[in-house]
């Protein structure tokens, strides 16, 4: 127990050597790599910081001086003396600007009303003059227009007489030429095409001849002979199939009645069996049940005479 006592001892001093220096190490280190100045945010709690801080504002052009700060406003800069003294100055040689700009204004406006009348007078002048020589120009112009459209007047009747006789001269022409010619005479000859003697002109063409009509009428009425021709055949074919449909038919009612009676020789045959069939079951059913009744009356009888023993 000494000796872990002993032990244990010399591990707390050592512990609390350990302890002293490595805080004397961590003080060392923060007095020369972590002093306060060297903060970022040193300057929030710099106790000297009223001693250090400049003034609001040194000058009006101070760049510190922004919009947020509100340490400059207008009318309130450090020259406003000098700067409301040199404004004075300033609307006094506006005012008297405006002044001699006003009066030759008033001047320059004299002279243009006074060139305004000069000019409007010299316009009136002109304008009448114009007017008058409008006015002769137009009784000159009316009197040369009627004087065109009287001569034209005239030549126009002149011209509407000539072609009038013109034209009739061109319809008695036409209408004899018409007359003589090959398309009211009825000309057959105009038709003929230089092709051959089978070619016509179509917008000449006057109609057939009696030869070529004969020799339609004749091509129809052949063509109405065969056409009667092929009727009759074809009457004939049709009656030649309406028989043989009436023989076939016939044969078919004939097949079918004999077919009928066969059903019926062969139904009443097979009735004639079934009937002596079911005969004969009768009378063997009956047979039977006499053999059972018979069976039952000995059987009967036997066992009363044995109860009788």
């Amino acid at each position: 127990m000494r000796q872990n006592d002993k032990i244990a001892c010399i591990l707390e001093g050592r512990e609390r050597r350990d302890r002293k220096s490595l805080c004397k190490a961590i003080n060392d280190f923060q007095q020369h790599f972590q002093r306060p100045e060297t903060r970022r945010e040193f300057d929030l709690s710099d106790p000297l910081a009223l001693k250090k801080d400049l003034p609001a504002r040194q000058s009006d052009n101070d760049i510190r001086n922004t919009v947020s700060g509100m340490q400059r406003f207008m009318g309130e800069d450090l020259n406003f003396r000098e700067r409301k003294k040199f404004q004075q100055e300033q609307s006094r040689e506006w005012s008297l600007q405006q002044q001699r700009e006003w009066e030759n204004a008033r001047a320059y406006q004299r002279c243009a009303e006074d060139l305004y009348v000069k000019t409007r007078l010299q316009l009136d002048e002109t304008a009448k003059h114009l007017q008058n020589l409008e006015s002769a120009t137009r009784k000159a112009v009316s009197a040369a227009v009627k004087e065109f459209n009287k001569s034209q007047a005239t030549e126009s009747l002149e011209r509407k007489i000539r072609e009038k006789k013109q034209e009739q001269e061109d319809n008695l022409a036409e209408i004899s030429n018409l007359l003589r010619g090959d398309l009211l005479s009825e000309n057959p000859q105009q038709a003929a095409s230089s092709f051959g003697p089978h070619r016509v002109v179509p917008d000449r063409w006057k109609g057939m001849t009696q030869e070529q009509l004969e020799q339609i009428r004749l091509v129809q009425k052949q063509q109405v002979q065969e056409k009667l021709r092929l009727q009759e055949e074809e009457r004939q074919r049709d009656m030649d199939w309406d028989r043989r449909r009436v023989q076939t038919a016939r044969a078919a009612l004939l097949m079918e009645r004999q077919q009928q009676r066969q059903r019926r020789d062969l139904r009443r045959a097979l009735d004639c069996n079934n009937l002596s069939l079911a005969k004969e079951q009768h009378a063997r059913k009956k047979y039977m049940e006499e053999i059972c009744t018979n069976q039952h009356t000995e059987d009967y009888f036997t066992q009363f005479n044995t109860r009788s023993r």
